[in-house]
């Protein structure tokens, strides 16, 4: 019994209430024995709107998210940092100085500093040194001009997004298109911002506890840190709704927390079959970097699956891999089109998300969330 329950999230409830009567409960006459009933097909994976509809519309704003929703994607993803008094906003770092135009505002010149944040020394402007009526001031960019340049033409147009607007937009666009849009917030280097005094995981806990929206719809929270993913499990243990998800970084490097506290395991550990059970302790998934799951030959095409997908599943652990995108610069090399590295493929985006799916995952994360659903829409049911 317990084996078949841990199968359940891959089951459909039709296809488990049969499997439960037909191993419980033995029919009055059978001078044969019943068929077994017919496997159901795995649910179809999610798209998962990377910091919106972030190929087509500047990251992390209500028009990336909007687009987003529009293109068809299961759910958003908007990256969480700080203000200096304690606002939840959607930005990709907290350091804003390529995603704004704040280096051009001559009344925030002297906000220019120069910090450590997880182990990196930075020179730029961040969030937290701003207030939320300062940010709204400023004005978001792309972060990278030079392979979305059709992006960069709508700088300036948007304001930075709060979470609460975030949860906004999704309750509302849920109604209009009859279905729920997920929410799937990353709380980013936790432990810098609980060392400066503003803990991301109680400001998050709050914002979903306190959103009406947000006790229904499907949410995911994500982080590169296993101990905020703790914490975060303990405060919404009361929301049966949310999931929590370990990021994995680069095998070589370690999470931050494990390394302020002096643990000398990398995400190499996590990767393992022991260190995934360690993971299914506090977290219901993994989100690997994609080349953990389906790696990259020498000649940059995609290889063979690894057994990663495989050993999650074995430890009863969702599979989310990041990051699809449609550019060129980012796409296995015969899957690109003919041009330079900004030049788009939307095929060869399809086809690599593909073998993805065939591989297993639950679901992608994609800047492109048009042709996600595309490649999940179109692609054959495992």
């Amino acid at each position: 019994m317990s084996r078949l329950l841990r199968l359940l999230p891959r089951l459909t409830l039709a296809a488990a209430t049969a499997t439960l009567v037909a191993g419980c409960v033995a029919p009055r006459q059978a001078p044969t024995a019943a068929p077994a009933p017919a496997a159901a097909p795995a649910p179809a994976a999610l798209v998962i709107a990377h910091r919106g509809a972030s190929a087509l519309r500047p990251e992390h704003t209500l028009a990336a998210y909007a687009k987003a929703i529009e293109d068809g994607a299961d759910i958003i993803e908007p990256d969480l940092v700080m203000t200096r008094d304690g606002v939840l906003v959607a930005r990709h770092e907290n350091d804003i100085t390529g995603t704004t135009n704040v280096a051009e505002v001559p009344q925030f010149a002297d906000r220019k500093r120069i910090k450590v944040i997880d182990g990196e020394r930075l020179t730029g402007w961040f969030t937290e040194d701003f207030t939320l009526a300062e940010l709204k001031t400023l004005r978001a960019r792309e972060r990278i001009p030079n392979l979305r340049p059709l992006n960069a033409k709508l700088n300036d147009q948007f304001e930075i997004a709060t979470f609460d607007e975030i949860l906004r937009l999704a309750a509302q666009a849920a109604q209009k298109r009859g279905r729920p849009v997920g929410l799937y917030p990353e709380l980013k280097h936790p432990s810098y911002f609980r060392g400066i005094g503003l803990p991301l995981e109680e400001k998050v806990a709050a914002a979903l506890q306190g959103n009406a929206y947000a006790h229904g719809a499907p949410v995911y929270v994500q982080s590169f840190e296993a101990g905020p993913l703790r914490t975060m499990k303990r405060l919404l243990g009361t929301m049966p709704n949310v999931r929590l998800v370990q990021l994995i970084g680069n095998p070589r490097n370690r999470p931050a927390d494990w390394r302020l506290a002096g643990d000398t395991r990398s995400y190499a550990d996590m990767l393992t079959p022991l260190g995934l059970r360690e993971v299914a302790t506090y977290a219901n998934g993994i989100g690997p970097e994609k080349g953990n799951v389906v790696p990259r030959d020498a000649q940059g095409a995609l290889g063979a699956p690894t057994g990663l997908v495989a050993n999650a599943h074995a430890a009863g652990l969702l599979v989310h891999p990041y990051t699809f995108r449609p550019e060129n610069s980012f796409l296995p090399r015969p899957l690109r089109a003919a041009g330079d590295d900004a030049t788009r493929s939307p095929d060869g985006l399809v086809r690599e998300i593909q073998a993805f799916l065939a591989a297993g995952v639950d679901g992608i994360f994609t800047d492109d969330p048009a042709l996600g659903r595309r490649a999940v829409d179109t692609a054959p049911r495992q």
